[in-house]
């Protein structure tokens, strides 16, 4: 319970307005509950006529009610107005005057019901949007490493099952929360007064029925943690299929998949169904442990009836009513001691994502800069990942203007490296410098308005090419969005497009070519019109035709920047104003093409290699 009260604290509070409605619509509601089935003592004693209810009374002042004489007083005036109604109406019509009384009074407990769960839901709603909203941000704040650690199979199952099930289990338990206490609280009030010798023997029974639901619940919590793990495991397989679907038809490997699928797919079953069997005790057994203490109340209360000590037939049957109305909310508590674990477990899993620690976050007072003026600068950089260290004292200086040419083997840091200047990871040694301050220094946007970025897989939207071309800059125009197309070698195929800029691309841009998809990003990157631009194999992935355009519209997009460039295919960095050669995470070698041609050492294999 502490720990559903801690997340609803976390949650809640901007709800209160609705909060406090539930709370005063479910006191009315109990209220209202407990007069209208008052109404059953004077019917029972007009039907049965039983002398105790039909006897002459004198009616007592309200103003001699106490809290010691309440439950008297009341039973008493309510006689006394009861026996007129018989003298001056007659029994039947009495009987029909108090059968609409209850009718009404259960018709203003209804409306209060019905208005009580209707300002529950907003709290429900609301809750679950801010969860997934809270989980989206974090997803975009997170740095790129946290990722490389997840599967996203894994991220998608926590923001749709995990928070799904919070909203079945944990929200759908907050009715409960802010209804049956209220509900309990003045059932039980109502038992005292009626009988307090019945009702202490009652609460003898309550501590055992809630060992019992307790012990069933934490079992099943530790279950739902682990079968919210098999099912990130599904959702991750389904996530490597769609992306691997190709692969697996050119291998013939559908059944090797499908018998992968079905193992995971056949423990999370398995898992879910003791779960589910386990979860579907609980009305079983709160119907039986209720039974049983209804049966025990009958033979003590009816000892009490049976040896006249205080009770009445009627009151005893207004009892077992109230009884068993205070039954159906420790029933619903019970219901929640099994619901609420599986949400819990289900939060522990969301929690991971909401409460990581984010590392890539600005300082307290950070500098701003707006425009990249002198040099960006690598001074003694080391960088690992985990224990392996990538890259080792690098020192470079990339003076505005210039264009830099990253090359080497695959894993030698050069991606790494350009990472390090939008501080998409941090060095753990040594420092980056723009302009002399240090990146760590600079607000995260400022820095990263500062810089574009070309990837060897252009990473492209849903959406249309206006939309993607103008991704990152507010409010550009139709004009803008064409000028940097055309710079870009994109504008004709676009135009020749079914809608034009207004023409959906699909899922990552799947309807268009590889040079196609490489052009826009760059027309993207021209349209932001950073000083600084980062190229990462940009032309690798391509045919000649497509590489040859796409080189046409990089060079446009190079002529006044400054330009960090990953190279595999040498021949495209040739008039670099220096090319530097990683090894191992170290630059091994560093000079112009010629240069390094004549120097006859690492970079001049890899270039007879690729000639």
């Amino acid at each position: 319970m502490r720990e559903f009260l801690k997340v609803l604290k976390r949650f809640v509070p901007p709800y209160k307005k609705y909060l406090v409605l539930t709370v005063i619509f479910n006191i009315l509601s109990a209220i209202l509950n407990i007069f209208s089935f008052a109404a059953i003592i004077p019917i029972l004693n007009i039907l049965f006529q039983t002398s105790d209810g039909m006897r002459e009374t004198d009616f007592i002042p309200w103003s001699e009610l106490t809290m010691k004489n309440c439950g008297d007083v009341v039973s008493n005036n309510v006689n006394c107005f009861v026996l007129d109604l018989v003298r001056d109406w007659g029994a039947t019509n009495t009987l029909l005057i108090i059968g609409l009384f209850l009718a009404f009074m259960t018709f203003l407990k209804t409306g209060a019901y019905f208005l009580s769960s209707a300002t529950i839901i907003p709290i429900r709603t609301g809750v679950v949007r801010d969860i997934r909203n809270q989980l989206y941000q974090k997803i975009t704040a997170l740095p790129l490493g946290f990722f490389s650690e997840e599967r996203k199979g894994d991220i998608i199952a926590r923001m749709s099952g995990d928070v799904q099930e919070i909203e079945s289990s944990i929200m759908s338990s907050l009715d409960m929360i802010f209804k049956n206490p209220i509900l309990i609280i003045a059932y039980f009030i109502t038992l005292l007064i009626i009988s307090w010798q019945l009702t202490l023997f009652t609460i003898i029974f309550v501590p055992i029925f809630g060992w019992f639901m307790g012990v069933v619940g934490r079992k099943l919590k530790q279950k739902s943690i682990k079968a919210q793990g098999l099912w990130s495991d599904t959702m991750s397989q389904v996530e490597e299929t769609l992306g691997g679907l190709r692969i697996i038809k050119a291998f013939n490997a559908e059944d090797k998949m499908n018998r992968r699928f079905d193992d995971v797919n056949s423990s999370y079953r398995n898992d879910i169904m003791r779960v589910n069997i386990r979860q579907s005790l609980a009305h079983p057994m709160s119907e039986f442990l209720g039974t049983v203490m209804i049966v025990i109340v009958l033979w003590f209360g009816g000892t009490l009836v049976l040896n006249d000590m205080a009770l009445s037939g009627p009151s005893f049957i207004y009892y077992l009513v109230m009884l068993y109305s205070i039954i159906n909310p420790l029933k619903e508590f019970s219901k929640a001691s099994y619901n609420i674990p599986k949400g819990l477990a289900s939060m522990e899993r969301v929690d991971k994502i909401l409460l990581a620690e984010n590392n890539i976050k600005d300082p307290e007072n950070p500098k701003h800069i707006d425009d990249f003026n002198h040099q960006i600068e690598f001074r003694n950089v080391s960088f690992k990942y985990g224990e392996q260290w990538v890259l080792r004292d690098i020192n470079l200086i990339i003076e505005k203007g210039k264009t830099i040419a990253l090359v080497g083997q695959s894993g030698g840091g050069k991606s790494t490296l350009v990472d390090l200047i939008p501080r998409y990871y941090d060095v753990q040694k040594g420092e980056v410098l723009i302009d002399g301050i240090n990146v760590k220094d600079l607000g995260v946007h400022d820095l990263r308005k500062l810089i574009g970025n070309v990837n060897q897989e252009a990473i492209l939207f849903n959406d249309t090419f206006f939309n993607n071309i103008s991704f990152g800059v507010e409010n550009a125009s139709l004009e803008d969005v064409q000028n940097a197309a055309r710079i870009a070698n994109a504008h004709e195929f676009i135009t020749a497009s079914e809608k034009g800029y207004d023409t959906c691309i699909g899922d990552r841009g799947g309807r268009l070519s590889g040079g196609q998809r490489q052009r826009i990003s760059i027309a993207r990157a021209i349209l932001k019109n950073p000083p600084i631009l980062i190229l990462d194999e940009a032309t690798s992935a391509l045919d000649t035709e497509s590489e040859r355009l796409v080189q046409d519209a990089l060079e446009r997009l190079m002529k006044t920047r400054t330009t960090v460039a990953i190279a595999h295919r040498l021949s495209t960095i040739k008039n670099a104003d220096e090319i530097c050669v990683l090894h191992e995470g170290k630059i091994v070698e560093r000079g112009t093409h010629d240069d390094l041609i004549k120097k006859d050492g690492y970079y001049k294999k890899l270039h007879d290699m690729q000639s």
